[in-house]
Parts: C-alpha cells; sequence; structure tokens
C-alpha cells in the first residue's frame, strides 16, 4: 500500500481548528487534521453537537480525538470514549454471533428460517390488495432462508418505509415487545413485503437473528454477546444498557426540529432508556459503544477474527461476512436505506455493505470495504486495501436533510492517504 507523502503533517497530536478534547484518560488527542477539518464546519454551523473519531492503520493508531461537545446544555467534550447510541451499528456484531453458532455447526445458510423460528412457518407473501381494498397473501414460492435472513432478502420489512405491510410493522409496534418470543409471535401475524430472495430490503431481519442466537446458544443476546465478543475484544463499555458508573460519558442524542438541534423525541417508540437491560434486546440496533470500543471490533475484522491475539471468528468467517452474497439483479433493483443505497459495485455480504468496485459504486474506499452506519449518524468502515480501520460517532437521529457523514469523511481519508487510483 502506498501511503501519500507528508503523513507526519496530517496526523497531529492536537490541532487548534477545533479538536482538542483527548479521552477521559488524560491522553492526547491524536487528529488526522482533513478529516477533522471536513467535520468542523457542521459543528461551527450547529448541525452536529460533537463527533468523535478512531482510526487505525498499519498495525497503529492514527486518529482518536474528539471534537465539539457531547451535550449542548453542559458544554461537556465528545471524546474517543464518550458512550453513544450506535443503532444499527449492531447489525455486523450481530454476523459475528450468528457466525460463531455457525462455526459450532448449529445452523447453515441454506436452512429455512423456520427450523430455527417454527412461529414464522407459515408466514405468507403480501401479492396487493383486491378489488374491495383487502390484501391478498399467499403462501412464498420458497420460503425464506438463513442466507437470505442474513443479507436483508428475505422478505420481511421494517416499518420504515411507505405501503401496506409497512403499516402494519407501525400498527405492530414491534419495538414496544417486552420480550423475544413476543416479536416473534407479533412477527407471525405479519406477511412477508416480497419473496424470499426478489430483493433487498431494509428489515428485521437481524432482530429474527438475534432471537435465533438466544435460542441457539441458551443465553440472553446481551449475555451471548458480552461472554463471546465484548470480553474477548475488551470492549468494557459496549453493550445493551450503560452502566451507571459511565453515566456521566453518556452523549445527548438529538433531533433535528425547527432548524436546530434539539433532544430526541423519547416516544417516538424508538427510543432506548440506557440504563435499563432490555427485555427485549435489538439484534438490529439495540447497542451501546464508544469509538475506543467499535475500533476493536472493526481491527478484530481487518485482522481476519482475532485481535491482540484472542481469536472469536476464524478467517473463513469474517471472509464470509466481508463478501458479497447478493447477485447483480438485486443490487442492480434500486433498494436501500438513507446513505446505504444497494447498487451494483456497492452491494452487501452478511449484516453490512461490501463495496465491490469503488469506481462502479461511487466510493472513495478500497474494493472489499466492509461498512454500516446507525441511526443516530454513526458510522464505521473496515478497508482491507488500505489496511485500515475507520469509526465515526455522533448522536443525530437520521432524517432528512442529515450531513453526508460517510462519504465526506472517505473522501477526506482518501485525498490523505490513498489519492484516487492507488
Amino acid at each position: 500500500m502506498r501511503i501519500v507523502a507528508g503523513l507526519t503533517a496530517l496526523v497531529l497530536a492536537a490541532c487548534s481548528a477545533g479538536p482538542e478534547a483527548g479521552p477521559e484518560d488524560g491522553s492526547e488527542p491524536v487528529v488526522i487534521e482533513p478529516v477533522a477539518q471536513a467535520l468542523q464546519p457542521l459543528i461551527d454551523d450547529g448541525e452536529l453537537a460533537g463527533v468523535a473519531v478512531a482510526v487505525w492503520q498499519d498495525d497503529a493508531l492514527i486518529g482518536r480525538w474528539g471534537q465539539g461537545v457531547r451535550d449542548l446544555e453542559s458544554g461537556a467534550p465528545m471524546r474517543a470514549d464518550t458512550i453513544v447510541r450506535i443503532y444499527s451499528m449492531t447489525k455486523p456484531v450481530t454476523a459475528v454471533a450468528m457466525m460463531q453458532l455457525y462455526e459450532q455447526g448449529l445452523w447453515h445458510p441454506d436452512d429455512p428460517v423456520a427450523a430455527y423460528l417454527p412461529e414464522l412457518a407459515d408466514v405468507g407473501v403480501f401479492r396487493g390488495l383486491d378489488a374491495e381494498g383487502e390484501p391478498v397473501i399467499t403462501p412464498p414460492v420458497r420460503s425464506p432462508t438463513m442466507a437470505q435472513l442474513m443479507t436483508h432478502t428475505a422478505g420481511f420489512s421494517y416499518g420504515f418505509l411507505g405501503g401496506w405491510v409497512d403499516d402494519r410493522y407501525r400498527e405492530a409496534n414491534l419495538w414496544a415487545s417486552p420480550s423475544s418470543d413476543d416479536f416473534i409471535e407479533t412477527m407471525a401475524s405479519l406477511p412477508l413485503n416480497a419473496e424470499p430472495g426478489s430483493e433487498w430490503r431494509y428489515s428485521v431481519s437481524m432482530d429474527l437473528q438475534g432471537v435465533i442466537i438466544e435460542r441457539l446458544s441458551g443465553q440472553s443476546l446481551s449475555d451471548y454477546m458480552r461472554d463471546h465478543i465484548f470480553t474477548p475484544l475488551a470492549m468494557a463499555d459496549t453493550g445493551f444498557s450503560v452502566d451507571p458508573a459511565g453515566a456521566d460519558r453518556l452523549a445527548t442524542n438529538y433531533d433535528w426540529r425547527d432548524g436546530r438541534l434539539q433532544p430526541e423525541n423519547t416516544s417516538d417508540g424508538l427510543f432506548i432508556d440506557p440504563f435499563t437491560e432490555p427485555g427485549f434486546a435489538w439484534g438490529g440496533g439495540g447497542l451501546f459503544s464508544t469509538a475506543d470500543d467499535f475500533l476493536r471490533f472493526g481491527r478484530m475484522l481487518l485482522g481476519g477474527g482475532e485481535l491482540d491475539g484472542v481469536r472469536v471468528l476464524t478467517e473463513a468467517s469474517v471472509e464470509t461476512i466481508m463478501t458479497n452474497q447478493i447477485s447483480h439483479a438485486v443490487a442492480a433493483g434500486g433498494f436501500g436505506i438513507g446513505f446505504q443505497q444497494i447498487r451494483p459495485g456497492y452491494q452487501y455480504g452478511y449484516n453490512g455493505v461490501v463495496v465491490t468496485d469503488p469506481r462502479l459504486g461511487g466510493v472513495a474506499v478500497g474494493e472489499g470495504t466492509y461498512l454500516w452506519d446507525g441511526r443516530a449518524m454513526t458510522w464505521f468502515w473496515v478497508d482491507p486495501a488500505h489496511d485500515i480501520v475507520f469509526v465515526g460517532m455522533v448522536q443525530r437521529n437520521a432524517g432528512p436533510g442529515m450531513p453526508e457523514l460517510q462519504p465526506l469523511t472517505q473522501r477526506a481519508m482518501q485525498a490523505a492517504f490513498y489519492p484516487a487510483g492507488d
């Protein structure tokens, strides 16, 4: 890999243009100036309260800093060890848990989902409304498989989009389910949105995976991830709730309302109480973490399943996660969510995007990059071609007009470390 000349001028021990907060442990911030300069105007203009960044390359920490604040009222600084809601960045963690159980021979991609969630054996496919406005629901041609569940192609939806099926998801109030069994019982009453395998559609698939993990392991999802992922990887601040000892490091989450940041609406159905362990842990979006912790998770993926001499997955399993698993036809179907618009060159592995062709996909990362983001605009990528892990953490719920943080920082990293064509 070729690095542009002047690297030492780009990675600074401090930066006067905004980033100044080292972690709570007192260590000095390490700032990648082009990235910090790209983000600072969003803080200055009030679009973000603060951002924490952690970056690893070539077996070294090359970036770890905070900009802005984690709470607008108190002015407490944002840091790399600030605790945030990562929402859908939970999904890649769930993929790792699933592949651990795969390695034990407990499931196979060709198995039907109903083999592990028998309550869903009779779920039909919504075909449209008849002349009287009644839904037409018929059995699928083929039952959804585990491989489809791992790739958002099983036919499920999420309730975040328009249409009859998503309306039913919203009415069902899935995220208020008191337990995983209650969640599955409700899911059994809802039809698939599409024929399994026919399209990529953002969905509850990873939440269903979370229930499967519980049933196969005999542990709650929270306990399983703690014992088999977070503790081995020394991710002490990651979990489905926040230890009261870390309360002073928890960032405030914001919505964009009336042209400014305001504390999030806690009654929108997706609010997570940080200090209460959930009865139903969302495998698709329930975790809290820090930039420091999630960098360790990304480094494990970059290291083929191993970090600091501790192996949590085989190289083959990591390769499966980070390899495209959907067809060209599905990738070209025009489906996506937010900035994650699936398309040729920008496809999907297990629980995350895989960049198969950066030029075709129009992204400033290397071929084979694995990435995802979260509802509160957290984002990360693992770029094996350039030996980079990048983690960015903010706390502003996604919505119209939100800043494009992922492409913004990818372009800044490209300009600094791997000019186009390298």
